[in-house]
């Protein structure tokens, strides 16, 4: 299943880089009505098919749920579990975000999506499995789910309301990318499942593929990786500050996506963050910006460790003209979240926990004109150990530097420098270090938004 879970999140930048600017016609639908009991049946009939699946197509025993193993998780304590990193971390995730979709699909908020997501993955660690319920799965599904389904969510409404395609392949390209979404336009049509009124943001997409080779490599407790790598990284900006008319009125007004493959080890990351609670504000007549509250949802598996996190921030996203021919784009923030860190590979079991992870973000985007950007962004996390998690603690720190030239049209060129180090001790392992540096070439397809300057002057 992650394997299908990632060539949809993949497949899905084509769809979404292929929205125009175009408004929604005249005779569109409205947002969809709402239904209570619908969803609650979804996700009830979501989970029980997980269930099957994995316990006809592996020999795993955890899913042969039974009463008693259900009546044993409704009075037992809840553990943190070690299962697979890809699982826990990547898949939980995607599998909340099937749940938000079924609720956003049928007409409901973002708030009252976010309960129906943090029920449906209660449901699954009473239900779904004989073993005991994890805290850390109810914090991927539960909360993650919503924070990587609601841009799931946004970008496939982009498409149905934008998209250069015909309808039948906007309604394609929409279900990879929100497959809840697609189904229940399928089987309730527009009544249920309207498309979902962006209100015009101003966004920022971008579709690379090329190949990155090793710089730097320390694998420390890994085992080592591949010297070379194939990628298709897709990222996007929405709702990007400055747009005359547009208002932050509702969670995710403002949110940033970035989604990697690779052909090392499927998914290389899934960034997402949004603005939850928050408002507009201007610094005289070049900056305009958004503050607020964020959410985000990060996996991060370079071929040295993983990490993921689920948390809140504080911060601001603006952008300054600078001249008339040149914008720097910013986002700052720090906050913190519960996260996930093992080495990839690892030659022990051992080195793998869970823990409180104060982390920090600073990205920039220098546009000029419309012939080239320069990104570069610095992410760090500290994971101290909590609950039953071995001792010990992580510092993460992820840099990368992308430099973009636009050739014709929406067709460029990148040069992407990308670092990660990891310094973790533990009384266990003692004290150890990874770290890995690639340099990648790529191919670029820009949206219609080119480099995602926002002109209000």
């Amino acid at each position: 299943m992650h394997l299908a879970a990632g060539i949809a999140l993949i497949v899905a930048a084509v769809g979404t880089a292929w929205a125009d600017d175009s408004p929604l016609p005249a005779d569109a639908p409205a947002a969809p009505e709402k239904n209570y009991a619908l969803p609650a049946l979804e996700i009830l009939g979501f989970d029980i098919l997980v269930n099957r699946a994995n316990d006809w197509f592996t020999d795993s025993p955890d899913y042969r749920v039974s009463l008693p193993s259900i009546r044993r998780n409704l009075h037992g304590g809840w553990v943190a579990d070690n299962d697979p990193f890809k699982i826990n971390q990547f898949m939980h995730p995607y599998q909340g975000s099937m749940y938000h979709g079924f609720a956003r699909s049928m007409g409901h908020d973002y708030w009252v999506s976010m309960g129906y997501t943090f029920a449906g993955s209660l449901l699954w660690e009473i239900a779904g499995e004989n073993t005991p319920p994890a805290r850390n799965d109810q914090v991927a599904s539960g909360i993650a789910g919503s924070f990587l389904g609601e841009p799931l969510y946004r970008m496939a409404n982009l498409v149905l309301e934008r998209g250069r395609m015909s309808r039948r392949w906007r309604e394609v390209a929409a279900a990879a990318i929100q497959p809840s979404l697609g189904l229940n336009r399928l089987f309730f049509g527009e009544g249920f499942s309207g498309v979902f009124p962006s209100r015009d943001p101003a966004y920022y997409s971008r579709l690379q593929l090329g190949a990155s080779g090793l710089t730097h490599n320390d694998p420390g407790a890994s085992a080592t990786g591949r010297r070379g790598e194939l990628l298709a990284d897709f990222s996007m900006e929405y709702g990007l500050p400055g747009k005359p008319g547009y208002a932050y009125r509702r969670p995710f007004d403002y949110f940033s996506f970035q989604v990697t493959g690779s052909s090392a080890n499927l998914v290389e990351n899934l960034m997402t963050r949004g603005l939850l609670l928050g408002d507009a504000y201007a610094v005289g007549p070049n900056y305009r910006g958004v503050w607020g509250l964020y959410g985000h949802y990060d996996y991060l598996a370079p071929q040295v460790y993983r990490v993921s996190s689920t948390a809140l921030s504080v911060g601001t996203t603006g952008q300054w003209w600078l001249s008339r021919a040149n914008a720097l784009q910013g986002t700052a923030m720090v906050g913190a979240g519960y996260a996930g860190v093992s080495a990839l590979k690892g030659t022990s079991d051992r080195d793998y926990r869970y823990g409180v992870a104060p982390q920090a973000l600073l990205a920039l985007r220098w546009i000029w004109d419309d012939r080239a950007s320069l990104d570069v962004a610095a992410r760090e996390y500290y994971v101290k150990r909590v609950g039953g998690s071995p001792a010990g603690h992580d510092n993460i720190v992820r840099t990368d530097a992308t430099l973009t030239w636009r050739v014709h049209g929406e067709h460029g060129v990148a040069v992407k420098y990308l670092f990660n180090r990891r310094d973790a001790s533990s009384p266990e392992l003692g004290r150890r270090a990874q770290s890995r540096g690639t340099l990648g070439l790529y191919y670029v397809l820009l949206g219609q938004d080119r480099f995602g300057a926002v002109d209000w002057r």
